[in-house]
């Protein structure tokens, strides 16, 4: 396989590996992307949601923490001087809540491995210092209006790209952010590479989507896909590459011999994961609109994506912030034989009966809230489960209380059920640790009031941003033909017109959709409407469901408010990101001309 075909623009390609998707993503990435000798930079990102609150308790304990140790100890250590020999520049959001100590850490490592390097850190994303200010002003939540509470554990604005294409131009080996947009790692690299201007829009949206498709490490490359036994050898699946032209085009493509796959729909799923109305998708650098972007085959696991257009950025940061919310404990427990999920429901009940009793004899209120999950029953499908007779069941159970010492109480009896209630009891791992619990508040900070620096061994300066440009709508669509063929229909569950994703941001869950065929989004539009989907979906979605539409790759996407019990780690569900709720949706009938259906491949 010809992997290092270039992108149909002809000049530059800059091509760039992304290696890792999350804190605690695979530490093969990095060995296996750097070991093909094929990329120019090797980027990761490690920062989730509720990453930085695990990072800043990290750091209250021991000061020189707060960053995400297995860049420096697994990654770096592995590919460290071979990077370096073959030239290749490294960009991470690492640095988490403490840049500084991230940046000590890879230097120590440099000098133990005898590797010279230049290391550049950018700062400025933490405001907390601001929030009492904020909360004076009357800061409300982006999405309920909430006030701002009284007290914040973290408070970080996701920076740009910007910053890490000034270290960059500065001569930095590797950079290393605190709390940027998970693209900027990519856009910053283009931005640098290409001259591409603060102003040149279009490009910086391009730049964005590259940065976007790679994020999340392996998911453009079949992981998490839905047609899943059609993506071979798991075990050594490859990670992104990106090969990208001055013009905004890019390729996307994985290292030779490695497993997974790049087909459009791959790399499509990827493009619908947590994004909201994809004609208005803001970012601190460009407000980007992917509506007209366009996948083709390029070749043997070979994507060539374009069409991405851009729109000046906002005058305002998002904030990610989190607050305090009290403590959960949750623990599992197997209940094997006949009547399993009888024996289990029951066993969940008699724990919370008996565990309201002892709280009231400490002298304790009542559980802040409680949620029993059969799972290996489908209790996640709630009126769509299926009645399929099981003798294996796993029941989660999970409470949460204002007061740790309350749930300490708790966390003593999930042993007991071993030897007091249901036979074929199995599975106890001890007493469950009590967590504090952390919601999202989320809010806008003015740029201006957000300085952004770069520091590169004693030199710090800043990276000043454009001025703003006014806002600019996003040019409406021309009507597509959407008439479906007359003629008898047949009832087929949605996965077999379409392939899907969803995602999280805090509460809200999106669910990407992608017509398996051109001449299949009309059914999309028809029969998966916001009211469908909202009537489906009703014992998750508490919220609104909107739906907005991606013709350049046949798709929509659906974003259901208030669908995630709080989402992150303030929700008590077993599944608080929504990785199954594009799943979930799949299942969904609905009729399809049978016309249409000839379309699919057999």
């Amino acid at each position: 396989m010809d992997w290092k075909v270039k992108p149909q623009a002809a000049g530059k390609v800059v091509r760039i590996g992304g290696a890792s998707g999350f804190w605690g993503d695979s530490s093969v990435g990095a060995m296996q992307l750097v070991g093909t000798g094929g990329i120019d930079y090797l980027v990761f990102d490690y920062l989730a949601e509720l990453t930085m609150s695990i990072l800043a308790g990290a750091r209250m304990k021991r000061p020189e923490e707060g960053y995400a140790t297995d860049f420096v100890t697994v990654a770096l250590r592995s590919v460290l001087k071979q990077a370096r020999e073959q030239g290749i520049r490294i960009v991470s959001n690492a640095g988490g809540v403490n840049p500084k100590g991230c940046a000590a850490a890879v230097q120590a490592l440099a000098d133990e491995l005898g590797v010279k390097v230049r290391i550049a850190i950018v700062e400025g994303d933490d405001v907390l210092p601001l929030a009492a200010a904020m909360r004076a002003a009357g800061t409300l939540e982006m999405s309920s209006g909430e006030p701002m509470p009284e007290r914040l554990v973290t408070a970080n604005a996701y920076l740009g790209a910007l910053p890490i294409a000034r270290a960059l131009a500065a001569g930095a080996d590797i950079v290393i952010t605190g709390r940027c947009v998970d693209s900027a790692v990519t856009l910053g690299v283009l931005m640098h590479e290409f001259g591409w201007a603060a102003d040149d829009f279009d490009r910086l949206a391009a730049g964005s989507l590259a940065g976007h498709i790679i994020e999340c490490g392996c998911q453009a490359t079949g992981g998490l896909h839905t047609d899943w036994a059609n993506v071979p050898d798991w075990a050594n699946i490859g990670y992104p590459i990106v090969e990208c032209c001055e013009d905004g085009s890019f390729v996307v493509a994985k290292p030779p011999e490695t497993g997974g796959l790049v087909t459009p729909a791959t790399v499509g799923e990827q493009l619908v994961y947590e994004i909201g109305d994809p004609a208005n998708y803001l970012l601190p650098d460009v407000v980007c609109d992917f509506r007209q972007v366009r996948m083709e085959q390029a070749g043997p696991c070979r994507v060539l994506v374009s069409g991405a257009r851009g729109r000046p950025p906002t005058g305002t940061y998002k904030v990610s912030s989190t607050v305090p919310a009290g403590f959960k404990v949750s623990a599992q427990l197997a209940i094997v034989g006949i009547d399993a999920p009888a024996k289990a429901k029951r066993t969940g009940e008699a724990l919370l009966e008996r565990g309201r009793r002892l709280l009231r004899g400490s002298g304790f209120a009542d559980f802040l809230a409680t949620r029993i999950e059969l799972l290996g029953t489908e209790s996640a499908y709630g009126p769509h489960a299926r009645s399929l007779p099981t003798r294996e069941v796993v029941l989660r159970l999970t409470v949460t209380h204002a007061d740790r010492r309350a749930l300490e109480t708790f966390s003593r009896e999930f042993a007991a059920p071993g030897t007091s209630w249901s036979p074929g009891t199995t599975g106890a791992s001890g007493r469950p640790s009590v967590a504090p619990v952390l919601r999202q508040f989320a809010f806008l900070i003015s740029k201006e009031q957000v300085t952004p620096t770069v520091t590169m061994g004693e030199e710090t300066f800043t990276a000043t941003l454009p001025p703003l440009r006014p806002q600019v709508a996003p040019e409406p669509l021309a009507p597509a033909e959407s008439t479906l063929p007359d003629g008898p229909r047949k009832t087929v569950p949605l996965v077999q017109i379409a392939f899907g994703r969803s995602g999280d941001k805090g509460d809200t869950s999106n669910i990407g959709l992608i017509a398996r065929h051109p001449a299949l989004l009309p059914v999309l539009k028809d029969q998966v409407t916001p009211e469908r989907v909202k009537q489906y979906l009703g014992h998750l979605v508490q919220g609104s469901v909107h739906r907005y539409e991606l013709p350049g790759i046949n798709a929509i996407n659906l974003v259901c408010e208030q669908a995630l019990g709080g989402g992150g780690m303030a929700s008590l569900r077993n599944d608080p990101l929504g990785k199954g709720m594009a799943q979930m949706l799949l299942d969904m009938p609905v009729e399809v001309p049978e016309s249409l259906l000839q379309e699919l491949p057999s």
